[in-house]
């Protein structure tokens, strides 16, 4: 039977007004206040098998009967909103297959149609050290030649790592081929298109991205990512794919964006363990590595900073 077939005949013995309205609707607070009985009867049921074990007896028709009337008046609640129950379970679907559904991926690339000098390396080298400047422990980030953003520090009263939070910027480029912050800091930004430089590439696309890098950090801070849970709060991705609906980055699952954020939680606790470290990049394989600075590593980003501070000397 298909479940619209199901709700028109489960509608014929409704015998309440099932128009929801925004008013108080004795048949909708009928519908709604049926559906949280039974899932609490169904709930009851259980709770007798669990505390009394084998005395009693939990049969399948106890569980059918109370799924059949969760069932229906949840026809009853979708037909009240004027909605398929057919539709609302492939909606469903397609929702927890782009939660869960382990599927192999590569990196979007949203920047094929641009100038190579715009378009983000495919496959990336980028170091991360930290100096004390002035008196202060700093994060400094490099890549090549060029360093990348100016050093930062935690930016808090309690020392938390968060100067190495570059990690998830890093982490949503090489799995999501999306990073405003990071295309800024390379120089990649897609200016032959003036929409793109402005809206995709442009402030309140970097403001979003830094937004959601510092809840992840909270959330992770709070719920354990440090120590290798590797399930989110569903709040948590919804929550982000509601920050960025306006953004080109609007299509990514739940599953994609799950990702992103563990690999960004692994990165940083690497790096801030370490205090630095080599970042490998591969936005094919959507893989991240990090390695063990090297000396030299160490003395490129003095030379770098060095040489930055005397090019402002000369400017000013």
């Amino acid at each position: 039977m298909r479940l619209d077939t199901y709700q028109a005949r489960a509608k014929s013995t409704d015998h309440t007004s099932n128009k929801f309205v925004t008013s108080i609707n004795r048949g909708a607070v009928v519908a709604l206040l049926g559906l949280a009985g039974e899932l609490g009867t169904l709930c009851a049921t259980y709770k007798k098998y669990l505390r009394d074990g084998k005395n009693y007896k939990l049969k399948d028709s106890h569980i059918r009967e109370e799924l059949g009337d969760i069932l229906w008046y949840l026809a009853i609640v979708a037909d009240g909103f004027n909605l398929s129950l057919d539709e609302v379970a492939e909606t469903n679907l397609k929702k927890t297959a782009g939660r869960w559904k382990d599927v192999v991926t590569k990196a979007k690339r949203f920047d094929d149609d641009m100038p190579p000098s715009q378009r983000l390396p495919r496959k990336f080298e980028i170091v991360l050290t930290q100096n004390r400047i002035d008196g202060r422990m700093k994060a400094v980030m490099f890549m090549g030649d060029q360093l990348l953003g100016d050093p930062l520090t935690d930016n808090a009263d309690e020392a938390d790592g968060y100067r190495f939070h570059d990690a998830f910027h890093i982490a949503f480029l090489t799995t999501l081929g999306w990073s405003p912050v990071l295309r800024k800091l390379m120089g990649r930004k897609r200016r032959t298109n003036k929409t793109k430089d402005e809206t995709e590439d442009g402030g309140r696309a970097i403001v979003i991205e830094e937004g959601i890098a510092a809840l992840v950090f909270e959330y992770g801070s709070s719920n354990g990512l440090s120590s290798g849970k590797h399930i989110l709060d569903d709040e948590l991705l919804i929550t982000i794919q509601q920050m960025t609906r306006r953004l080109e980055v609007k299509d990514q699952s739940g599953y994609e964006w799950q990702k992103a954020i563990l690999t960004g939680w692994k990165t940083f606790s690497k790096l801030k363990k370490a205090r630095g470290g080599r970042i490998i990049c591969d936005l094919d394989k959507q893989s991240v590595r990090v390695l063990k600075l090297r000396e030299r590593d160490i003395n490129k980003a003095r030379r770098l900073l060095k040489d930055a501070k005397s090019m402002k000397t000369n400017l000013n």
